[in-house]
């Protein structure tokens, strides 16, 4: 994905949404997902990453080299203390697919949903452009992206 993830990263810097951010919580990828960590390099930002705790998202504070460990599905989390969401301007999730309505498909487990349930705040996905297909057939509880950012 680095060809991938160095357009989405491109593209996503040039948005305003991204430009009138400051506090914006990033996902620490997969092997098989879009890597936005060159993000980090900002040092005008804010960045936090997710943690799950229980059935619970939770939003940690996290600059480049700060400790990690390995969460139960393999993703790496910080170790540091949680703090509200509100702090957060801008959270950008990941996705399976996405939809042209700013719908997503995730990893099945509902966490980015009621994360975001009452988020009044900008989401967005970053994903390459042959995952953004007509429909992922949402369910009522699926909170809809303000801005999907493809590869094309």
């Amino acid at each position: 994905m680095g060809k991938i993830s160095f357009i989405l990263v491109n593209n996503l810097v040039q948005t305003d949404e991204y430009k009138n951010a400051k506090n914006i919580m990033l996902f620490y990828p997969l092997s098989d997902e879009v890597n936005l960590l060159p993000l980090l390099k900002d040092k005008t930002k804010n960045f936090y990453l997710p943690r799950i705790n229980g059935e619970e998202l939770e939003c940690c504070p996290y600059c480049s080299g700060d400790e990690l460990c390995e969460s139960k599905f393999h993703t790496q989390e910080p170790t540091c203390q949680a703090c509200s969401k509100q702090n957060v301007d801008l959270v950008i999730v990941p996705a399976l697919a996405c939809d042209k309505n700013g719908y997503r498909l995730g990893y099945g487990g509902g966490f980015y949903d009621r994360f975001l349930k009452d988020f009044k705040r900008t989401k967005i996905c970053c994903i390459p452009q042959e995952l953004v297909v007509e429909t992922v057939f949402p369910e009522k509880h699926d909170v809809t992206m303000n801005l999907i950012i493809s590869s094309k």
